[in-house]
């Protein structure tokens, strides 16, 4: 093991200086399965939109642990009291939550490791940590599962006004230039309250929430689902599953061992030790190393959407209200009739989904603001953004993926 107090702060973008503090965060930033983050991109394919969108899960998962440090001290000026192995938990629950995400960060869930969420993996991870570690990591365990007694750490790092959020908006909007996400972190974390163990946000802090909700609804739909991101994500996912199906048919590709591996496995014990080694092995650079070579390959599916991911070539896509009717698609394959391509392989050419964004969930570990009186109500409650519910209203678009008939 590295000497590890020679590591005592790193400078950061967005917070400048953060400390670290405690022997136990010291190893976990050094283990390889912590490193891998930094092979990880935060935001997938974004920078084919946003140039300098290419920061890390490594970079965000210390700002959570930055914010986590910040809010700590802030509650325990205010009376709350938060014993140093609660502190620690904490800290280690937000830096660890996102340890389980795979190459561009969703990409994976939705093809070749199917059914299996980041924050399921994360928790593996965790466990396995844990056990490395003689139980060192119990108290972070219990809180990032929710079942430790005091709500209000685990609301800290899972809920609509997490640190995970706070984090993500801001340093996101900072790479992105998208100003739109640059929410006030400090302002709220200094309104954080806790009564009868529940986190509640005081009433002067109010609008720095309202703020903090309008930004996030505003990134998701500029950002996060912008369209030459989300069709250059719904490429990924496609050429991944089709590279699974040539693998089963024996057809050979040229990839790495890490890569290779989940190509030709289906079945994922994801509580197994050797699942989550292998797991670990897999980042961003396994991903277009791949691409790179199956570009070149024989087999003209894989080449074209290999290149296309590549070159930026992408798919066209078109946003409605309603989903597309049948008829919709079939025009669109049918300009594609002369392409030499199996039936069964144009669904990689021309195909429809629909994206989501609702800002805030009323029913679901809903926001509670302290007033001055003392009493403790729903955000909603208070704040005119919810107005005739139609800032809580889940709001829905669909859209149609297709090629140009003369690529």
């Amino acid at each position: 093991m590295k000497n590890n107090q020679k590591l005592t702060l790193l400078n950061d973008p967005i917070y400048g200086f953060i400390h670290i503090h405690a022997p136990i965060i010291f190893k976990l930033l050094e283990h390889p399965f912590f490193q891998r983050l930094r092979r990880i991109s935060q935001m997938g394919l974004s920078s084919l939109v946003y140039p300098g969108a290419r920061h890390s899960r490594f970079e965000h998962a210390l700002g959570c642990l930055h914010l986590m440090q910040k809010t700590i001290s802030i509650l325990r000026t205010k009376g709350i009291v938060i014993c140093e192995e609660e502190a620690v938990g904490m800290q280690v629950a937000i830096l660890l939550h996102d340890i389980g995400h795979g190459p561009f960060s969703h990409a994976m869930e939705h093809s070749i490791v199917e059914g299996v969420h980041h924050e399921s993996l994360s928790l593996q991870f965790m466990l396995a940590l844990n056990e490395e570690f003689d139980g060192a990591l119990t108290l972070a365990i219990t809180i990032f599962q929710n079942k430790y007694h005091r709500k209000f750490m685990n609301q800290l790092v899972s809920g609509q006004i997490d640190l995970d959020r706070m984090d993500y908006l801001k340093r996101d909007s900072f790479y992105t230039a998208a100003t739109e996400g640059n929410i006030n972190s400090e302002r709220i974390i200094t309104m954080f309250n806790v009564v009868d163990d529940q986190l509640v946000v005081e009433e002067k802090g109010m609008h720095s929430v309202e703020k903090f909700l309008i930004a996030r609804r505003l990134m998701y739909w500029q950002v996060y689902l912008h369209k030459t991101s989300l069709v250059a994500e719904l490429l990924l996912e496609r050429v991944l599953v089709y590279a699974r199906k040539l693998t089963k048919d024996r057809v050979i590709l040229k990839t790495s061992n890490s890569l290779s591996y989940f190509l030709n496995t289906t079945n994922h014990e994801i509580n197994s030790l050797d699942f989550l080694k292998r797991f670990a092995l897999l980042d961003d650079y396994d991903i277009v190393s791949s691409l790179k070579e199956w570009q070149h390959h024989s087999n003209f599916v894989l080449s074209d959407l290999s290149s296309r991911i590549l070159n930026r070539n992408l798919l066209k896509i078109r946003f409605q209200n309603t989903p597309f009717s049948n008829s919709q698609v079939e025009e669109k394959r049918a300009t594609l009739s002369t392409l030499n391509v199996k039936d069964t392989a144009m669904d990689n050419y021309v195909f429809t989904g629909g994206i989501s964004n609702q800002a805030y969930v009323p029913d679901i570990k809903a926001i509670m603001i302290l007033t001055k009186s003392g009493e403790v109500n729903s955000l909603q409650e208070h704040s005119q953004l919810f107005f005739e519910n139609s800032f809580s209203k889940l709001e829905s678009k669909f859209y149609l993926c297709f090629a140009k008939p003369n690529f």
